[in-house]
C-alpha cells in the first residue's frame, strides 16, 4: 500500500457528521490536478488517509460476515471503497473469500496471524487458566479462544504486516447492523479532528471478568506516572475513591488512529498487562483494557462518539434519535437504549 499523502481540507459535513459530503472542490492535498472525488474513492484509487476495515474472523462466520459486509457496502462504503483487511488464525478458505470479494469491489486481503500472537505466552501457568475456565459462571468464562481473541485485539492487530502501513482501522465483526447511512468519510474526518479514538457504545464491565484489572492498572501508573496524560480522562474510569467505575467502549466498533495502540504508553501498559496474566487468569477483554488506556493517556478532545453511527452487535445497540420517524437512519431508539447506559451519560458529564 502506498504513501498517501494527507490534504488538509474540510470536507463539507464535518460540523455536522451526518451531512452530505458530496464535494471536495478546493481539496489541497498532492492528488493530481485532475483528481475528483470518484477518482480518489475508486476501488483502486488512492484515498485521503491510509486505512481500511479490519476484521478478525472464522471461516464458519462467513454467512454472518457476509451480512455485516453487505450492509457495510450499502450504506457507506460502495461511495468510498476503502479496503478490507480479514485475519484468521487458520488459513482462509477459497470460498470464504469468494463469499467476501462477491460483495464489494474495494480491495480485500487475507492473512493469519503471525506466531506468538495467538495462545499462552511462556509465562503463563495453564493449569491455573484451566481451573480458571472451568470454575467461571460468566459470559464466554470456559472459553480458551476467547481469552487468546481478547490478548490478540489487545496487543497485536496493530502490528500483524497488513496493517504495517494503515494510519487508522474501523473494527468490524460478523452478525452486526448498521442502521443508518453515512454520508461522509469517518477516516478524514477524525484525522482532520485530532481524534484519536471512535466510539458509540459504552457500557460497564462485568465485575468477574475484571477483578484485579484495576489494581493492575493502578500499579502500572505508580511505576510509570510519566505516560499518564496531564489532561486525562480517568475520572471516567474511576470513581472518587479511587474504585473502578468498569466503564468502558464497546470495542467491537473502534475506529483508532493507529499511531495510538503503537505508542510506546500504551505497548508499556499491554505488556505490563500481559506479564500480570489477567487474559487468562481472569477474562480481561480487549474492551476494558482499550478504554482504560484512552483514560490514561488520551484528553477527551482526542476521543469521539460517533452518536451518528447506528449499530447493533448481540445484546446491544445503539440508535440515534429521532431515527423511527425519519432520517436516513431506520431503527427505533427505543429499542437502541446504549445513549442511556451510565456510562455513556458520564462521558458526556466529563467537562
Amino acid at each position: 500500500m502506498g504513501t498517501v499523502l494527507y490534504a488538509s481540507r474540510e470536507p463539507r459535513g464535518l460540523v455536522n457528521p451526518g451531512a452530505s459530503d458530496d464535494s471536495y472542490e478546493g481539496w489541497t492535498g498532492k492528488f493530481s490536478r485532475n483528481s475528483t472525488k470518484d477518482s480518489i474513492y475508486a476501488p483502486n484509487g488512492q484515498k485521503p488517509v491510509r486505512a481500511a476495515l479490519v476484521a478478525l474472523v472464522r471461516n464458519e462466520d462467513l454467512y454472518d460476515m457476509r451480512k455485516s459486509v453487505r450492509e457495510l457496502e450499502d450504506r457507506w462504503n460502495h461511495k468510498y471503497n476503502y479496503p478490507y483487511i480479514f485475519l484468521n488464525d487458520k488459513p482462509f478458505t477459497e470460498k470464504f473469500k469468494q463469499g467476501i470479494r462477491d460483495l464489494t469491489k474495494a480491495k480485500v486481503e487475507f492473512g493469519t496471524l503471525e506466531e506468538g500472537t495467538w495462545g499462552y505466552p511462556a509465562w503463563i501457568d495453564q493449569q491455573r487458566a484451566k481451573e480458571e475456565r472451568e470454575k467461571a459462571d460468566y459470559i464466554k468464562g470456559g472459553s480458551e479462544s476467547y481469552r487468546f481473541m481478547c490478548r490478540f485485539q489487545s496487543g497485536f492487530i496493530h502490528k500483524h504486516p497488513l496493517l504495517r502501513d494503515l494510519e487508522f482501522y474501523w473494527r468490524i465483526e460478523p452478525e452486526v447492523h448498521y442502521y443508518c447511512d453515512i454520508n461522509y468519510d469517518p477516516f478524514v474526518y477524525m484525522k482532520k479532528h485530532g481524534f484519536k479514538y471512535g466510539w458509540n457504545i459504552a457500557p460497564d464491565e462485568y465485575e468477574p471478568t475484571v477483578r484485579t484489572l484495576w489494581k493492575t492498572t493502578v500499579d502500572f501508573m505508580k511505576e510509570n506516572p510519566q505516560y499518564v496524560a496531564d489532561k486525562n480522562i480517568l475520572d471516567w474510569v474511576r470513581n472518587k475513591d479511587n474504585t473502578y467505575t468498569k466503564c468502558h467502549f464497546w470495542s467491537n466498533f473502534e475506529i483508532v488512529d493507529l499511531s495510538f495502540y503503537r505508542s510506546e504508553a500504551y505497548q508499556a501498559y499491554f505488556d505490563y498487562l500481559d506479564r500480570a496474566g489477567g487474559f487468562f487468569y481472569e477474562r480481561w477483554g480487549d474492551a476494558p483494557i482499550h478504554s482504560i488506556a484512552v483514560a490514561m493517556f488520551l484528553q477527551k478532545s482526542q476521543v469521539h462518539y460517533f452518536e451518528d453511527i447506528g449499530y447493533y452487535h448481540p445484546a446491544m445497540s445503539h440508535c440515534p434519535k429521532g431515527s423511527k420517524e425519519g432520517g436516513s437512519c431506520v431503527c427505533d431508539p427505543g429499542e437502541g437504549w446504549a445513549n442511556d447506559f451510565t456510562c455513556a451519560k458520564r462521558w458526556r458529564a466529563i467537562s
